[in-house]
């Protein structure tokens, strides 16, 4: 029987740990350049940065293993790599970029302080944290999370209840698609499969409950989870839609001062002088806590291949935060800009992943695995070259694959992968029935 209690918990310990900086930061510009088109926005943006991510909390409370087990069906070695690779990405791009945020919006502003003291501070705690991780559920979950989204239902409450519902011309020529793409940089889906083993190594520390009961548990925490972010991310790209043609967001700089100029200002108009300290505490919180799950979530993986080893545990924490401090000190944009095609080739494999993990077993076999992950491997490769270094020629590659031009040309390829893959089985059930 789940207990409720621990269920909130969980439910608020999950949405806590997915939310960090890009999740507060990209909505509401998002919907600021979606003007007229918000909703289409809001709908591509939901596909990338909740329902993959929620999927992907499904699919690991099904294997209740860790992340080596979501890519083990395509082969050890690949499942190996492919962990590597997400664990030094996590600890290189979103959880420094966590501190970079709460730099520029929270501490500068105020104190005037350098970026290296902020990070330096800032993983410090983290640490301490990372390194009392039977209470990460407890103290995020309990104190921290309800805090946070009290805070944001009440920006998004008073900013669209005082609004005069009027929006900008769109930006966009493809909103949906759009949407998509943004979704990519909240990193939500790498958070699914990072902080989703968290989550599970938590509750096995707390609970000898059965496997079905934890199951349950850890599904249920995920679709409560699921419709916050889905709550909140709709509410901030609307308050941008219908709020921000109110506030002047242009800046010289970068575009992440248009994202904190926008949000700044939102906050100020909705809640007067007071909002500067409710955006300052709601940015270090919702940063802090999405950078204890991914220091966590790397030092548990690198524990658990090097025989349980709780030294090694530390050590890798110790690491994630010193990589932290390092890279924390680079402004945010700068975080964005170095992240974009390692998510263009990073993110559609660990979204094919979850999918696959998430399917009944008789429809994803590890032959299924290995040309479905091919295949998508493949054909991200012209999205990351397009990024890098385009060319002619590689723009003659790009119109030909459907979809490439939005940076989506292995969708195609991967589906249809699949389709004919288990065509076999898709017509044995339709005889049957």
């Amino acid at each position: 029987m789940i207990n409720t209690k621990n269920l909130l918990v969980t439910s608020f310990a999950l949405f806590s740990l997915f939310f960090g900086a890009g999740n507060l930061l990209l909505p509401p510009l998002l919907g600021y350049n979606a003007g007229e088109n918000w909703f289409w926005v809001t709908l591509g943006f939901i596909i990338t940065a909740v329902a993959i991510p929620i999927i992907g909390i499904y699919a690991h409370a099904k294997l209740q293993g860790t992340l080596y087990d979501f890519g083990k069906k395509v082969s050890p070695f690949f499942s190996l790599v492919y962990c590597v690779l997400i664990y030094v990405i996590a600890v290189s791009i979103p959880s420094p970029r966590t501190a970079a945020a709460t730099h520029e919006i929270a501490i500068h502003p105020n104190f005037g302080t350098s970026p290296l003291l902020t990070s330096g501070i800032y993983f410090v705690l983290v640490l301490i944290f990372a390194l009392n991780r039977s209470k990460i559920l407890d103290l995020i979950g309990k104190y921290l999370t309800p805090f946070i989204v009290l805070m944001l239902l009440l920006v998004i409450g008073i900013g669209l209840y005082s609004t005069q519902m009027v929006t900008n011309a769109t930006q966009f020529k493809a909103p949906v698609v759009s949407g998509i793409l943004e979704g990519y940089q909240t990193f939500d889906a790498i958070g699914a499969v990072v902080v989703g083993a968290v989550i599970i190594i938590s509750i096995n520390l707390k609970t000898k409950a059965p496997f079905k009961e934890k199951k349950n548990l850890i599904k249920k925490a995920g679709l409560i989870a699921g419709l916050a972010l889905f709550i909140i991310y709709a509410g901030l790209i609307a308050v941008g839609a219908f709020y921000g043609s109110e506030i002047d967001v242009n800046s010289a700089l970068s575009s992440d001062m248009q994202r904190a100029n926008l949000l700044t200002g939102i906050t100020k108009q909705a809640l007067g002088t007071f909002g500067n300290t409710v955006l300052s505490i709601l940015i270090a919180l919702a940063c802090f806590t999405t950078a204890v799950g991914i220091v966590t979530g790397t030092a548990d993986y690198f524990k658990g291949l090097i025989n349980n080893s709780q030294t090694v545990y530390v050590v890798t924490a110790i690491i994630a935060s010193v990589f932290g401090v390092i890279i924390g000190q680079l402004d945010f944009n700068s975080i964005i800009v170095i992240a974009l095609p390692v998510l263009l080739f990073i993110y559609p494999i660990t979204i094919v992943l979850i999918l696959l993990n998430a399917l009944p077993d008789k429809y994803a076999s590890k032959l299924v695995f290995r040309i479905v992950v091919l295949l998508t491997f493949v054909f991200s490769i012209p999205d990351v070259l397009g990024f890098l270094t385009p060319s002619k020629e590689l723009s003659s590659v790009i119109d030909v694959i459907p979809f490439a031009k939005h940076s989506l040309g292995w969708v195609l390829p991967a589906f249809i992968g699949f389709i004919l893959l288990n065509f076999k089985t898709f017509t044995t059930k339709a005889i049957s029935n």
